[in-house]
């Protein structure tokens, strides 16, 4: 949408693919992302152990080249080293009423972990929540915490408004 040049991470090569704009079905193989941007260089990996947390972590974005992701248990690879996590987060998909005030619960317990575990090493990358459906009551908690900086951005995976907003 922003017409910048992004490579990506194939999911079973695990090799890295120029991103071009004929790129069909590029979803349903792919691992990561990544772009140079103004701030620098960014690497996003979806569903990845982070060692410092040592649980999987949805969505990660480092401030690092594409060739400093290795996939894996590599110690030399960007995810390995704290201090190149810039943002941590968890997507939450289940849209079905009953269910997703355990989906925050869960995804609310994940970004805690995170922030405790990074904290203790005097870092604090930002963390942010993605949700299919958000209730009232979890709304309220959430919202709680964007005020206080403790979440640092949320969105409504059905608000588009919402996504750009969190992508900036």
């Amino acid at each position: 949408m922003n017409k910048i040049n992004y490579s990506y991470l194939h999911s079973k090569s695990k090799e890295w693919i120029v991103g071009s704009k004929g790129d069909a079905d590029v979803e349903i193989f792919l691992k990561g992302l990544s772009w140079n941007h103004n701030h620098g260089n960014r690497t996003l990996i979806y569903n990845l152990t982070v060692p410092i947390v040592k649980k999987n972590v949805y969505l990660c974005l480092f401030d690092a080249k594409r060739e400093e992701f290795i996939p894996g248990k590599n110690k030399r690879s960007c995810h390995h080293l704290p201090s190149n996590h810039i943002a941590l987060g968890e997507l939450k998909g289940g849209i079905d009423p009953a269910g997703v005030d355990e989906h925050w619960k869960t995804a609310n317990s994940a970004l805690e972990r995170i922030r405790k575990n990074f904290s203790s090493n005097n870092l604090q990358p930002k963390t942010f929540f993605i949700g299919a459906a958000i209730e009232k009551a979890m709304a309220q908690e959430i919202f709680t915490q964007l005020e206080t900086s403790h979440l640092s951005n949320a969105a409504n995976l059905t608000d588009d408004k919402q996504l750009i907003s969190l992508c900036e």
